[in-house]
């Protein structure tokens, strides 16, 4: 059964101003269209609030007080920070261990406490550590020497290959690996074939990492790939060997990231945005989607486009790509007009 709060209860976890009746009892969060009795609603925007007379809601997080509003009102500074919280709260239940799944396997010399869930058809190789209160869904396959901290979850058919390290509250969607190869050769160039280096570092990922489905991280050619707190790595995202991303850094879909390069805290790489290698991007730099950084970026940068530069100019530049097929034209005609010109110049001084 799902757990009940009072409209009171959740104003307070986010430190909101409650307006109406905070006895309601709310055991939901939903949309502004789905929303029924007993769930709250939010908006961002008072542009909305004509919406939410037809909502059956029974309260809505606002971002400040909206006068005639027929439903109890949360009001906070950030609405959208304040629905995320009050979400996750709802949907918040006590860990139940569900134990080792009897077609499972269990390396040698691992250390598993008895708060875990295990399901079936997951593999742990040798030495494997795993922390409390851990859920690894099944297919999941762990790699010798891995240690995983406490309440990760890691979903089905993730790959954390040996040697690797997650840190506390990490969570792996299905299919993200981590820890396989870098790419590194080198190739003889008198026969064309190449020669892989061997990649013999590992993976660290920090408290609170979050990584999506199908995802890379791969481990580094010496020393470590790091992840570190809070970063959010989106679905189909490529991070390569001795990859460094700084605290709370976001990387949108299909991102790439070449070996070596350096990520400060708080960098945002929008979609199928791609980083060179060996460079350092500081802290707070957004890439626009499918931007090309080929070089460093200093603090605080906003660019864009292939190769990347600051994303106004970058702006300017697209709107004036789609004219360019008229410019070329007008190009022509003045130099048309230009080499009349200078033929009338030569014949006037021959007078």
């Amino acid at each position: 059964m799902a757990q009940s709060y009072t409209l009171h209860e959740l104003a307070r976890v986010v430190s909101g101003r409650l307006i109406g009746d905070g006895n309601i009892p709310i055991t939901g969060f939903n949309s502004i269209e789905r929303a029924d009795v007993g769930e709250l609603t939010f908006i961002t925007n008072s542009k909305l609030a004509g919406v939410l007379a037809d909502s059956r809601a029974s309260g809505c997080i606002v971002p400040h007080e909206i006068k005639k509003l027929s439903m109890p009102q949360i009001v906070v500074d950030d609405p959208d920070l304040a629905t995320a919280i009050l979400h996750n709260f709802l949907l918040t239940r006590p860990f139940v261990a569900g134990g080792i799944h009897e077609r499972a396997v269990i390396g040698k010399d691992c250390t598993i406490p008895a708060e875990v869930t295990i399901g079936p058809l997951v593999c742990l190789g040798d030495r494997v550590r795993i922390g409390e209160r851990v859920i690894l869904h099944p297919g999941v396959v762990i790699g010798d020497d891995v240690e995983i901290g406490d309440d990760c979850v890691l979903h089905a058919n993730v790959v954390v290959a040996h040697g690797c390290s997650l840190g506390c509250r990490v969570i792996l969607h299905h299919g993200a690996v981590i820890g396989s190869d870098g790419f590194g050769f080198a190739t003889d160039r008198s026969t064309g074939c190449h020669v892989s280096k061997p990649q013999v570092g590992t993976v660290r990922l920090d408290d609170d990492v979050q990584i999506g489905a199908n995802s890379c991280v791969d481990r580094a050619a010496f020393g470590t790939t790091r992840i570190r707190a809070g970063v959010r790595i989106d679905n189909q995202v490529m991070i390569g060997h001795n990859v460094e991303i700084g605290e709370n850094s976001i990387l949108v879909a299909q991102a790439g990231i070449a070996g070596s390069t350096i990520l400060g805290r708080n960098v945002v790489l929008g979609a199928r945005a791609g980083v060179s290698g060996h460079l350092h991007l500081d802290d707070g730099v957004m890439v626009a989607a499918m931007g090309g950084v080929h070089n460093n970026q200093s603090k605080g940068a906003v660019i864009g486009g292939v190769p990347a530069i600051d994303v106004k100019i970058w702006g300017r530049a697209a709107a004036a790509y789609k004219r360019l097929p008229e410019m070329v034209k007008e190009i022509r005609r003045l130099r048309r007009e230009l080499d009349g010109l200078k033929s009338q110049l030569q014949k006037d001084k021959k007078k």
